[in-house]
Order: structure tokens, then sequence, then C-alpha cells
């Protein structure tokens, strides 16, 4: 690709943990200022997670491993398995700028 799309809009928050959480995995909200592994509708990518508590991205250009490989353009995504992965129903729309089928990652644009 000739062109880099890093540090468009980028927005981290710090969130404790709950359950095992790891840097470059969807999360989801899960109590009150906590985040665990996300398991359908993500609020944004792990990018690092230390003694308890995770930086997550929120906003912004980020690179996500996929399970399944989505489209560019709009397409309806959930966390599934510390990865990305498409669903029309539940999913919520995020807009996937490039996808790495040999790196099997997509950039997205949360």
């Amino acid at each position: 690709m000739n062109v880099s799309f890093n540090g468009f809009g980028e927005n981290v928050a710090t969130f404790e943990t709950e359950g095992s959480v790891s840097a470059g995995i969807p999360v989801m909200i899960s109590s009150s200022g906590k985040v665990k592994a996300a398991n359908g509708v993500f609020c944004g990518i792990c990018v690092g997670e230390r003694n308890g508590y995770a930086a997550v991205q929120l906003s912004g250009y980020v690179k996500a491993a996929f399970d399944t490989e989505p489209a560019v353009g709009y397409t309806k995504l959930i966390g599934k398995n510390g990865k990305v992965s498409t669903d029309e129903s539940s999913g919520r729309e995020y807009l996937v700028a490039d996808v790495d089928t040999a790196a099997k990652t997509a950039g997205i644009i949360l």
C-alpha cells in the first residue's frame, strides 16, 4: 500500500481489565470503567495492557486481525475469539480502509 493511515484521529483511554485482555484484540465495556475481550459489538481495540489496566483505542485508524475477511468500505463487525469478524445481523458499522489477506489483518477506522 502506498499510503499510510497511521495516526489518523487516534484516541486512547485507559480502563481496568476484566478477564484476559491483550494488545490487538477488540474489547467491550464489561462494567463501570472496565473492559473485557469482546464477544459481540466492540468499543475499541486494546493497544496495550499492564497490571490489570488496558489502553484502548476508541477512534482513529487501527490494524486488527480478522476471523472472517471483511470487505473494504463500511462493514458491520463484531469481536470474536480475539479478532474482528463480519456480522451483518448484529455488527456495528466501521470503515474498513484496507485488507491484507496474507497477514489476515484489516485497517479499520473506528
